[in-house]
């Protein structure tokens, strides 16, 4: 069968078809000279994080899960959505060589890209504080991928998402408002916003955009004034050629607003928004749009290394050999990293209770593991995101 779409199967990425010709190769090499059952411990781990992060989310645990279904290997993983740090594993595999070295490339993929965007999300949404965060960034990736950033985001912290097809997999309703199009084929902000109203759902708010034609102060009056109390917000996403100071839009905007009696407009802003814009807007702002900066947020930068064969430790020259857990502090967000001989019952800062982080995901090829859903991954990254700090680039 042709296919239509530069995309892989799943049967293909199970198999290990899609991967790095070295790994083939490697493979063909351990067979031939019978190493192929050489058992050997291999761990993933990152040893540097995107600019001004001090900590990641961790995503992509239940595809990997499902990669190593029916695959002979015992797998320890953090759970997904966890927080972690530079140098720890947040994953370890054992088994023989033979059986799963040919995926390195297939583990690191689902979890790089995945946690890249949970980890933007999450940075996002610190910032944002109390205020919503919608992700619109499937247009900037490929559509066969944008279930996996919609869950990402997500679970990252975003409130909702755009994608259609994202939020149905993920158990949610898929959120926005309307898209520049509708108002130049009107060729009236008026008609289209009234057109909108009347042929919506009612259960949609009515959150209109206001910067299409004239001022964004005045569009949102004129949005009110023609939606009244049906008017739950108003979006702008004027174009960097023409922003100016947009603190200054918002709160021109909002007094324009107040002053005529439509307090109970929302305001949202969309457009180029990251982290450090939203944390200069979140207190005259009511939600954001974001798009770009989650859909391609830096890489978190893993490796997937051997770390142990012939139960001996062992690894290449700037990293560390041998099987290790982390065990974090249930009181403080510290984390420690040991051998995984040693035992911690303690905090070695505040003296509190530890719990070891990395847990049995696969046994024998059989996922042993609770795979949560990801309404239940995100609230266990918004708590973890009470305990974590924010660097910003205040220089943005």
């Amino acid at each position: 069968m042709k296919r239509i779409f530069h995309v892989a199967d799943d049967a293909s990425i199970k198999k290990g078809d899609v991967t790095d010709i070295y790994y083939q190769r490697t493979r063909d090499i351990v067979i031939t000279r019978g190493l192929a059952d050489q058992r050997v411990v291999m761990d993933v781990h990152a040893y540097s994080l995107p600019p001004m992060s001090d900590w990641a989310v961790l995503a992509g645990i239940e595809e990997t899960a499902r990669l190593f279904e029916g695959v002979d290997v015992n797998v320890s993983a953090m759970r997904e959505g966890t927080i972690f740090n530079r140098y720890e594993p947040v994953l370890r595999v054992e088994g023989a060589y033979g059986a799963f070295g040919v995926l390195e490339s297939t583990v690191l993929g689902l979890l790089r890209q995945a946690s890249a965007i949970a980890t933007k999300a999450a940075r996002c949404k610190k910032a944002a504080r109390e205020k919503g965060v919608i992700f619109f960034g499937i247009r900037a990736l490929h559509p066969a991928i944008t279930p996996m950033a919609d869950r990402s985001a997500f679970i990252g912290g975003c409130d909702s998402v755009s994608g259609t097809f994202g939020a149905k997999l993920i158990g949610e309703e898929p959120v926005g408002t309307m898209p520049h199009e509708l108002i130049l084929l009107f060729g009236d902000q008026v008609e289209a916003w009234k057109a909108f109203d009347e042929v919506v759902s009612e259960d949609v708010p009515r959150i209109v955009l206001c910067d299409t034609w004239f001022d964004e102060t005045v569009e949102a009056l004129l949005a009110a004034k023609t939606l009244g109390e049906k008017l739950y917000g108003v979006r702008f996403d004027t174009p960097s050629t023409r922003r100016g100071d947009v603190r200054r839009i918002v709160e021109e905007a909002r007094w324009i607003l107040r002053l005529n009696g439509f307090d109970h407009v929302k305001i949202v802003v969309s457009g180029g928004v990251n982290e450090d814009r939203i944390a200069k807007l979140c207190d005259v702002v009511d939600a954001f749009g974001v798009g770009t900066a989650i859909a391609c947020a830096p890489s978190i930068d893993f490796a997937f290394d051997i770390v142990e064969t012939k139960g001996k430790a062992i690894a290449k020259r700037g990293k560390l050999p041998g099987r290790k857990e982390v065990y974090r502090c249930t009181k403080c967000p510290r984390h420690q990293l040991v051998p995984a001989f040693e035992r911690v019952e303690t905090c070695q800062v505040c003296g509190g209770k530890v719990e070891r982080l990395l847990k049995p995901l696969i046994e024998r090829g059989k996922i042993v593991a609770e795979l949560p859903t990801p309404k239940k991954i995100r609230s266990y990254v918004l708590k973890q995101l009470e305990a974590v700090e924010l660097r910003l680039n205040t220089s943005s």
